[in-house]
């Protein structure tokens, strides 16, 4: 079995699903020959052609567009926008077009496309490069949302997304491209080479859309969390030493409740963690999710641990970042309460 990145485990399932249908076609900004800023798409376009994997002008709202019409016609498009932030003059198309046509249409049109964007900081992007806008997406009927967290799931996620008749937000943690990332910036980064769930198969095979998974089991407190934060999480509690039980969410929509209201219910407590800044966030809906299902269950109140009501900022990049050491501290408060 094959090594990967990110990088390389997001490649290798455009290219599986490039050669096992013609329909799929990928594109965007800079894509083709140059092969995406962060190389995701490189080789695509020498080996498939100029028809099949092509660079778009710069403009979001015309990849969109473009995208939900060849879907509505029987292509599986699968867009590149260069950074989550770019979005935004997409997100009419997104939440207005793709997300309602199987509705307005009764069923008889579906727009199965993707829409791949890095997301997310800890790379000193400023606020226009870093920002997590998921729970935009979640909030939204008829589209689904996927943030991965290793390369293994990077790549089945990405084939079961480019399958769906749905369209999918595919979220990819910058931060995670090449090696896990703990939150400890003044540390060396583990590559992906040496971790196991670097070990990728070259051959095609899908991780469901729904499920999410449990990154390490424990007794004391359950911490739901995707991306870049898994290993956030992990440190954390190794270093405040809490037998805490980690489950990475993988996907936000449609989201795994059976999975976190069986561990809520197992440990009494729960820490939300993620980086998106935190009114409105998705930890949001976690904490309402998790009151609804698990509330006689609880026994200390649900915290969060999240980016702060501001732009991400450059200068002052790592106070920002939720970190082992705000992460630890949570974990260590929901321990002490009654």
């Amino acid at each position: 079995m094959a090594r990967m990145t990110m990088i390389q485990a997001i490649r290798s399932a455009m290219d599986n699903a490039m050669e096992r249908d013609d329909n799929v076609v990928v594109y965007g900004e800079d894509v083709g020959f140059f092969g995406g800023v962060f190389r995701c798409t490189q080789g695509l376009q020498e080996k498939y052609g100029k028809n099949r994997c092509f660079d778009s002008p710069i403009s979001e709202s015309g990849i969109i567009g473009t995208a939900i019409g060849m879907a509505a016609y029987g292509l599986r498009p699968c867009v590149e926008i260069q950074f989550a932030d770019y979005m935004y003059p997409g997100y009419d198309q997104i939440t207005q077009e793709a997300a309602r046509i199987r509705f307005r249409s009764n069923g008889d049109f579906t727009v199965p496309m993707v829409v791949r964007m890095p997301t997310g900081g800890g790379i000193f992007g400023g606020q226009t490069h870093s920002q997590s806008p998921e729970a935009l997406f979640a909030h939204v009927a008829g589209i689904k949302t996927v943030i991965p967290s290793n390369p293994y799931d990077a790549k089945g996620l990405l084939l079961a997304a480019i399958e769906d008749d749905d369209p999918v937000m595919f979220l990819e943690p910058k931060r995670l491209y090449n090696g896990p990332f703990d939150g400890h910036h003044d540390r060396p980064v583990t590559p992906w080479s040496k971790h196991e769930m670097g070990e990728v198969p070259d051959d095609y095979y899908t991780v469901p859309l729904s499920k999410a998974a449990i990154r390490r089991e424990g007794e004391d407190v359950t911490v739901l969390v995707y991306g870049t934060m898994v290993y956030v999480a992990e440190a954390a509690a190794e270093e405040a030493g809490v037998d805490a039980e980690i489950i990475d969410l993988r996907t936000i929509l449609p989201l795994d409740i059976d999975a976190i209201t069986a561990s809520v219910k197992k440990t009494g407590r729960c820490v939300i963690i993620h980086e998106a800044t935190k009114t409105c966030g998705f930890g949001a809906e976690l904490m309402a999710i998790v009151a609804e299902n698990c509330f006689y269950d609880l026994e200390a109140p649900i915290i969060r641990v999240t980016g702060y009501d501001t732009p991400y900022p450059h200068a002052h990049e790592w106070e920002y970042f939720p970190g082992p050491k705000r992460v630890g501290e949570a974990l260590k408060k929901v321990m002490e309460s009654a």
